[in-house]
């Protein structure tokens, strides 16, 4: 547990460091689009709240996860490099940074859990990566220690890093020169990498705006962390969105989400399923759960406090098989009076 103190140390990354670090990224990462989605059911569901989805889901990999990954990769030195790199991560991150390593001409060795999505696993292998599977996350903290310490790979941390916030900070940097004058901005939190990056370039470029942080209510680390005041642990992942399951929060990127996030709320599997629904109907959109984690906030816990405003909504993944999207997805809940 890191001292008080030290945590309100943590010094955050200026706007200047937040666009070099995206120039320095270029054209490896895209620039995804903003969509305002103005359709007659989210009229009917938000009244005049106007909505715009930044679709990360459209980045290499499929998620925002290679901003980061690519950045601490680019950090190493040409032996480091050479060694190879190694991660741990439900899907996402290892997809990352198995796309990051053949990007870059190295290899990269994945941890994952068995109950990872198998499609997840295929993605990992498609880029080159050797794939090991373990029974859960913390063994797959285990495992990946061990590879770094026998096979002197470099260790590709899944969100604690300031790479990992600068890259992940070019989401919220992209988002409000898309989009001027947000109100609010809704993001999920995983272990804290994304939220962490947005949340920093949001305040800094618009001050007013309020970053709601979102998460399931089985994987509810940062509420835990918040609470106590410095990074706690959960013992399990009790959520489908298992890519905002982390096993606990660490604290570069808890102490940026506690200063620059004005409020964290929760969503429970059935918001996150119905929202997933929502999302494919309506916006036409396929997601992983934790895709619509903040379409489930703004719909549910936030739509009283945040109508009439203007919202950025961050759809973060989409690395989900179709017969586990068709298992998961449900219709969404019938439109209510606003």
């Amino acid at each position: 547990m890191e001292p008080k103190e030290q945590l309100d140390d943590v010094v955050a990354p200026s706007i200047e460091a937040i666009r070099a670090a995206k120039e320095r990224l270029g054209d490896r990462i895209l620039t995804t689009p903003v969509r305002h989605w103005q359709s007659r059911e989210i009229v009917r569901r938000l009244g005049d709240t106007q909505v715009f989805l930044k679709l990360e889901l459209f980045q290499h990999g499929g998620t925002f996860k290679p901003r980061g990954a690519l950045l601490n990769m680019l950090a190493l030195d040409k032996d480091a490099l050479a060694r190879g790199v190694t991660a741990v991560s439900a899907g996402n991150h290892a997809i990352a940074v198995a796309f990051a390593a053949d990007s870059l001409g190295t290899t990269a060795k994945v941890v994952m859990p068995r109950t990872a999505n198998p499609a997840r696993v295929s993605i990992c292998r498609d880029y080159g990566a050797e794939v090991v599977l373990v029974d859960d996350v913390h063994q797959a903290f285990d495992e990946v220690h061990r590879i770094e310490d026998q096979e002197g790979r470099v260790f590709v941390h899944p969100f604690e890093s300031e790479n990992v916030t600068l890259g992940t900070a070019g989401v919220g940097l992209e988002l409000c020169e898309q989009v001027p004058d947000l109100d609010a901005v809704i993001v999920p939190i995983g272990g804290g990498g994304l939220c962490s990056g947005i949340a920093t370039a949001v305040k800094q470029l618009r001050p007013q705006c309020r970053v709601f942080g979102v998460e399931p209510e089985g994987a509810d680390t940062m509420h835990r962390s918040f609470a106590a005041g410095s990074p706690q642990a959960i013992d399990k992942v009790r959520s489908i969105a298992d890519s905002l399951g982390a096993p606990h929060a660490a604290p570069y990127s808890f102490a940026l989400c506690r200063r620059f996030v004005d409020e964290l709320v929760k969503v429970d599997d059935e918001a996150i399923r119905r929202s997933m629904g929502l999302l494919f109907s309506d916006a036409k959109i396929a997601v992983e759960p934790a895709g619509a984690a903040a379409t489930a906030a703004l719909i549910g816990p936030l739509r009283h406090q945040l109508a009439g405003r203007r919202v950025g909504v961050i759809v973060c993944g989409s690395n989900i098989d179709l017969n586990t999207f068709a298992q998961q997805a449900l219709p969404a809940e019938p439109t209510r009076e606003t």
